[in-house]
């Protein structure tokens, strides 16, 4: 069986790259989601590459072809390689030698099998030549990605034990490719170790939870993941999914793209001080504290435009929404509130004292500007005229 190669051989950089790595030789391979992918009839997104070259000579390969290398996990095997502002991910066949749930010690090797055996789940481990297209799949992938079955290669506890972050990962991919009952070993070695999530870093929970509340509809898998007590240990504030069941209808319902951290707002409490509490236990940035924060606040102003001025178009859209409002959200997400076309010094030229006063005067012109609905010159200098009498 094989797959178009044309779907990486037109990228720009991409012959160049698959030449400096003796590809058609067979020392390097397309391998996980790009081959996935290519499977179900999709563009491949992020691509990898696996090769028999070591870390050290891929660095010079790539340099002595003109190519940008960046050693952004060298010790790993992993080489990012940019050819022609192609990305291209290349790592060294490896097998794990020592693991402690957070990090492996490898070995590299020349053993396309070997490396496909450290890999988490079947659906990961295809690999393909870069030119025929030819797969490999030592693990029956294939048959698994046919069925739709997320399946952990090997034995799913001890697959666990090497890495706790596939408890997250296995639910994501099961969201994202399963379909129907998850795997019954791989679910309840999920359970099992649950609690070994609380080994992990807040960084890589929160990335992969975010990675799985963006995918088109994660609500049966969220639902799944409380039952079986998976967040209890690291997030136990989230425990009912119906707030993201109908968040999910009203994004569509105002054909708004999904948004990971207003999802992860619906599974928390509306209250705006434990969002923010959580968020810098997920050690969120502070941008996304902040919309966070917003979005678990549930008042909604005067309007929805009274409340977009205020908070920003995406912090009112998140709320909206939230509130069951998709065509209010719909109507103010693209919206630019108007700046308050008068000034402190404005106001100052015009008589008003300079002090207290001015930004006194400015704020009540402004609330009754906003309360008029942002109106224009004629209407908006009698609202002056009117402050100033």
């Amino acid at each position: 069986m094989s797959v178009d190669p044309a779907a990486w051989l037109d990228r720009p950089g991409i012959k160049r790259l698959l030449k400096a790595l003796d590809a058609s030789h067979g020392h390097a391979r397309f391998v996980g989601g790009a081959v996935r992918d290519l499977l179900l009839g999709e563009v491949p997104g992020d691509l990898d590459l696996a090769t028999t070259f070591s870390p050290d000579d891929v660095v010079a390969r790539l340099e002595a072809a003109g190519i940008k290398a960046v050693p952004t996990g060298i010790e790993h095997g992993t080489v990012t390689a940019v050819a022609s502002a192609t990305v291209v991910e290349v790592t060294t066949l490896r097998a794990d030698l020592a693991t402690d749930g957070r990090r492996a010690t490898v070995a590299f090797t020349d053993d396309w099998e070997c490396d496909a055996a450290r890999r988490d789940f079947t659906i990961n481990a295809l690999y393909a030549d870069p030119f025929s297209g030819e797969l490999f799949d030592y693990f029956g992938g294939l048959g698994d990605l046919k069925a739709r079955t997320v399946r952990f290669i090997g034995e799913p506890l001890q697959r666990i034990a090497e890495d706790h972050l596939r408890i997250l990962r296995y639910f994501r991919f099961h969201a994202g490719y399963g379909h129907g009952n998850p795997d019954p070993a791989a679910l309840d070695a999920c359970t099992a170790r649950a609690n070994d999530l609380m080994a992990l870093s807040r960084e890589r929970i929160a990335d992969e939870l975010l990675k799985l509340l963006a995918l088109p509809d994660p609500t049966l898998t969220v639902r799944l993941m409380i039952e079986r007590g998976i967040f209890a240990p690291v997030l136990p504030e989230i425990s009912d999914p119906a707030r993201l069941a109908s968040l999910v209808e009203a994004e569509r319902a105002a054909r708004i793209a999904p948004d990971p951290l207003r999802r992860l707002a619906a599974l928390l409490p509306a209250d705006p001080p434990q969002a923010e509490k959580i968020a810098a236990r997920l050690k969120l940035s502070n941008k996304a504290k902040k919309r966070l924060a917003l979005a678990a606040d549930p008042s909604l102003g005067r309007n929805p435009k009274s409340l977009a001025y205020r908070i920003g178009p995406p912090s009112a859209a998140d709320r909206l929404l939230l509130a069951g409002q998709p065509s209010e959200a719909a109507s103010i997400a693209t919206w630019t509130p108007p700046r308050l076309p008068l000034t402190g010094g404005q106001l100052i030229a015009r008589g008003v004292p300079q002090g207290p006063e001015v930004a006194r005067i400015l704020r009540a012109i402004e609330d009754a500007w906003e309360e008029a609905g942002f109106p224009k010159v004629e209407k908006f200098d009698a609202l002056v005229a009117a402050a100033l009498a």
